[in-house]
């Protein structure tokens, strides 16, 4: 790890030096105490931000007509619903951070109600995020976006890296990237929630909507099975709701107007957490080379413009604070990173 630069503040990876990563004590006295507090307030008005945004695309979606010649206006209209429809994604998270509100039932409600509408079991995500940020771009704990290793052990280390290459070498890069991002894109997020795909070894192959055999255990201690359990309520009763929907309005309609924008939901959520974690100068760290603060500045924080960070939160281009300062709410976290840029 010598000569190892950390840090994507600047919309790249690997600025500092391994010496030089401050640690969370110094990272945080550079940032104002203010932009620690979250204000309910704020929070429900970004929330009323992205719903009125959102009722703006739906009320344009039913005035178009649900028939076949029209698919290729569903296209569009999905990719803006679904664009839209993130921030509502990003909200949810802010809840399962504890950054959105000092009144933590309301605040659990709101990051409930608004993944379940996305078919998110909200506290099986809570816990499995919660160990991403631990252990960010660690190759043996890490909890999502875990490498296949050259030489992997099988123990600490996934295996598989040689194989990868080879495929990826006889296929062609730029087919075998294309490859890639279908798959992440498409099957990534679901693969990952019912087998925990891309994680790491030490957790088995985990499912966020069953935490007993046949699945592992290793992410849902003591309580947390308790709380699997009671964020399916919620992704089932979304569920009822769209097959109700389905008898009552037909099949085209509720793929028209909610699985092909939950479709792009998912695929912005890929995105952004790719592109968060992986760069080809951004190494991944075993348990002797990890710390915490490490894996924080192995992030990247990366330019969307204006309309996206509006839209979304500034989900992308506040990420080296989020992950330092998870608590830190999205209205501050942009604020934050321009203290940190300037002290790192």
């Amino acid at each position: 790890m010598s000569n190892i630069k950390f840090s994507g503040l600047k919309g790249q990876a690997l600025v500092i030096e391994d010496k030089d990563i401050p640690s969370i004590k110094e990272f945080q006295d550079v940032i104002p105490d203010h932009y620690f507090k979250c204000n309910t307030k704020t929070s429900l008005r970004y929330l009323l931000q992205s719903t009125l945004i959102q009722l703006l695309i739906v009320a344009i979606g039913l005035s178009i007509p649900f028939t076949p010649k029209m698919i290729p206006i569903w296209i569009i209209y999905a990719f803006l619903s679904g664009t839209t429809a993130m921030g509502f994604w990003v909200i949810a998270h802010e809840c399962g951070h504890g950054a959105f509100s000092k009144n933590k039932t309301l605040e659990s409600i709101t990051g409930y109600f608004l993944h379940s509408l996305l078919l998110v079991p909200y506290f099986s995500w809570q816990r499995s995020h919660a160990i991403h940020h631990r252990f960010t771009n660690n190759i043996t704990n890490g909890e999502t976006h875990v490498p296949l290793v050259i030489k992997g052990n099988g123990v600490t280390e996934k295996v598989g890296g040689e194989k990868e290459l080879h495929f990826s070498n006889s296929l062609g890069k730029k087919k075998y990237g294309i490859l890639q991002l279908v798959l992440h894109l498409i099957f990534g997020w679901p693969a990952y929630l019912l087998t925990g795909s891309t994680g790491g070894l030490k957790y088995g192959t985990s499912n966020h909507f069953w935490p007993i055999k046949p699945f592992s255990k290793a992410l849902w201690p003591s309580i947390w099975a308790k709380k699997v359990w009671i964020s399916d309520i919620g992704v089932c009763l979304t569920l009822v709701g769209i097959v109700y929907s389905v008898f009552k309005y037909g099949l085209f309609p509720v793929i028209a107007m909610y699985f092909g924008p939950l479709l792009v939901v998912n695929c912005w959520l890929v995105v952004y957490t790719w592109l968060h974690h992986t760069d080809s100068d951004v190494p991944h760290l075993s348990n002797t080379e990890f710390s915490f603060m490490k894996g924080a500045f192995l992030s990247i924080d990366r330019p969307y413009g204006r309309v996206l960070n509006f839209l979304h939160h500034n989900i992308g281009s506040s990420h080296v604070v989020h992950h330092v300062c998870p608590t830190i709410p999205h209205y501050h976290a942009k604020k934050a990173t321009v203290f940190i840029k300037k002290a790192f």
